[in-house]
């Protein structure tokens, strides 16, 4: 009665400690209980007073504590509890059999998804939630959940029927397969079951919708759930920010205040997300306000998301702030310093700040290898790139990805050294993706290398053959070199594979309203405004020694066309527009979707001295301070 009724487990222990006979059945409701309520440890913990004081454990007993095992992911420990279930006669109860299989199945990570299935297998007669457990572990697998579909047919087949929990393992799995379809053939189950208004299955249709990338039938799948809760409004909102859809995200954080559901921390961390990816610093400072306003100032995952946020949206200063005041400091969070700093250039300070990551006894993981590296890549280190990935192992047994070898591929590439990069390429222990290759390639364009450049094209277009990127870079390589017939060819295959060209755009963010613009934007309320400072400032500049590089431009027309094109870039036309709308001393934050151009790089040193303010451009790759008629790349970029 404590136990269950109250929760009161003081009141419950005292009662069973003043037992003068317990039996079997005492401490099985003792250890049933705290495994209910969370309190696994000390469930543990009893079952072993128990086993020491000579009691036979029932199935009741290890049902609980092989819970326990699944919950604390103790696999060890419950692989031995499995072998007493053998010996007590009980590996056939269905009870005692779900546990089990629920056991292995959330300790799959190494590798216990099989010793589930066999325990299920063994179970001679299933119910649903024997099924609902292997199901459920094949879904949140991974790389089971196709086995986790199959499971469901075969359950169908059984004629048992599925309930609301098997029904969001399934969208789990479908989401896992990037399998939207039969997602929806397994919804049309739901709805003919009455089951398509419960929470859990309506969370778990968006979250496939959202991870599947197809955020209409998400807000639709969220629009007609009858009850939503904060679970519903949070998946929504993160897919909106994972799909760049930030004014929808916020959109949906103003319907959860009004539905009076108090915020948690994955909500705000999804909106800084959000706020980061478009850099709309200011909504995402009004975030930060109501976080602190809400008491999550000292949760730690808050934290450094705000770290993360503010380093991404081009204010290193205020991501510094957060960082020093923060009372505990994780992998993730060092991670995150390091990571912004490295973005904006000041690779020194990221990796001193390693070091004392280092230091304080942090294990760096993958992530902050990512960054080291990077940091490296940005400013020429090549003797510090390769003494960092060759200690990636040696110091703490991290086999380099992918990405890490793209990181050097890039230091490499982009110091010149494109035969040794071409070498590390071939001793990759795995077949080199097409980031490699495109790192490759880009470098090649960098220094002009017609003949590596275009083995690298091939190898990304074989690797992505409905990506553009490819095409475009060996284009950009030809048309650098006025190699215009290379270019034409090109650029007629693409027509012909119908594969379009991301268009430029740059945008900036003028009290709390993102703006943004294309190549040769005449379609803003200002625009008429703009271009007349524009060319103003094209004046200003050439006065103090700014000659236009008409070699960034990568069409066969004369020299004077091409010089009006480099007008019409997008970062020049938000910079333009931000230096109308504000005054000094504020700084212009601006962010384009590519990599900045030659000419823009250079126009953007000049109007940094001409103005006297100070300009930030993300571009796709990292942050350019423009400050005094200096960047902080020192041109190397």
């Amino acid at each position: 009665m404590f136990a269950k009724g109250s929760g009161d487990f003081d009141s419950a222990k005292k009662v069973f400690d003043r037992m003068p006979d317990r039996n079997s059945v005492s401490w099985t409701l003792m250890i049933t209980r705290y495994s209910q309520m969370g309190n696994r440890k000390e469930a543990v913990e009893l079952f072993i007073n128990m086993v020491e004081s000579g009691y036979m454990p029932d199935k009741f007993t290890f049902t609980s504590l092989v819970s326990a095992c699944a919950e604390l992911g103790l696999l060890s420990f419950g692989q031995q509890l499995h072998g007493q279930v053998v010996k007590y006669g009980l590996a056939f109860d269905v009870c005692v059999g779900c546990s089990l299989v629920d056991m292995y199945a959330k300790c799959a990570e190494d590798g216990s998804m099989v010793n589930s299935r066999k325990v299920f297998d063994l179970i001679p007669d299933h119910n649903v939630i024997s099924w609902t457990s292997i199901i459920t572990g094949c879904g949140q697998s991974g790389k089971h959940s196709k086995e986790a579909i199959e499971l469901y047919c075969r359950m169908i087949e059984d004629q048992v029927l599925p309930n609301h929990f098997t029904f969001s393992s399934l969208f789990k799995a479908c989401s896992n397969l990037s399998d939207p379809d039969t997602g929806e053939q397994i919804y049309a189950h739901v709805v003919k079951m009455g089951l398509a208004a419960v929470n859990c299955v309506g969370n778990a249709l968006i979250s496939m919708y959202v991870r599947s990338g197809r955020m209409e039938d998400a807000r639709k799948a969220f629009d007609i759930l009858f009850e939503k809760n904060l679970v519903s409004y949070n998946t929504i909102v993160d897919g909106c920010t994972k799909n760049i859809d930030s004014n929808e995200a916020f959109g949906v954080f103003h319907q959860i205040e009004d539905t009076g559901f108090v915020l948690d921390s994955f909500t705000f961390a999804s909106l800084l997300s959000g706020a980061a990816s478009i850099g709309a610093v200011a909504k995402g400072e009004q975030i930060h306000a109501r976080l602190l306003k809400a008491g999550f100032e000292s949760n730690q995952h808050i934290a450094n998301t705000l770290v993360s946020m503010y380093s991404r949206c081009g204010n290193m200063e205020a991501a510094l702030r957060v960082y020093s005041k923060m009372e505990r400091l994780n992998v993730v969070s060092w991670t995150s310093i390091i990571t912004g700093l490295a973005k904006h250039g000041f690779a020194t300070r990221a990796l001193e700040m390693f070091q004392e990551m280092l230091n304080a006894g942090i294990k760096p993981n993958e992530v902050t290898y990512i960054a080291v590296l990077s940091a490296c890549s940005y400013v020429g280190m090549i003797d510090e790139g390769w003494k960092h990935f060759n200690s990636m192992y040696k110091e703490y047994r991290i086999s380099p990805r992918m990405e890490h070898y793209a990181c050097m591929v890039d230091l490499l590439g982009r110091s010149g050294f494109l035969e040794e990069a071409m070498q590390l390429i071939n001793s990759m222990p795995f077949e080199a993706d097409a980031l490699v290759w495109r790192t490759l390639l880009g470098a090649c364009r960098v220094h002009g290398n017609i003949a590596l450049g275009k083995q690298s094209a091939e190898m990304v277009i074989e690797k992505e053959p409905n990506d553009s990127a490819g095409y475009i870079l060996l284009s950009n390589l030809y048309a650098s070199l006025g190699q215009w017939n290379e270019v034409a060819e090109i650029r007629k295959t693409m027509k012909k594979k119908n594969l379009g060209k991301e268009a430029g755009s740059s945008w900036i963010e003028i009290e709390n309203t993102v703006h943004k613009f294309h190549v040769g934007d005449t379609s803003h309320p200002q625009a008429e405004e703009i271009y007349k400072e524009l060319d103003q400032l094209v004046t200003e500049i050439k006065e103090v020694g700014y000659v236009p590089d008409t070699s960034s431009v990568l069409q066969d027309v004369e020299d004077e066309q091409k010089e009006e094109f480099l007008l019409q870039h997008s970062e020049k036309i938000a910079v333009t527009f931000g230096l109308i709308n504000t005054s000094k001393p504020k700084r212009i934050t601006v962010f384009k979707n590519l990599r900045v151009c030659g000419d823009c790089h250079n126009a953007m040193k000049y109007i940094s001295m001409v103005k006297e303010r100070e300009i930030v451009l993300r571009d796709s790759n990292r942050f350019h301070h423009f400050k005094n008629g200096i960047c902080s790349c020192n041109d190397y970029w």
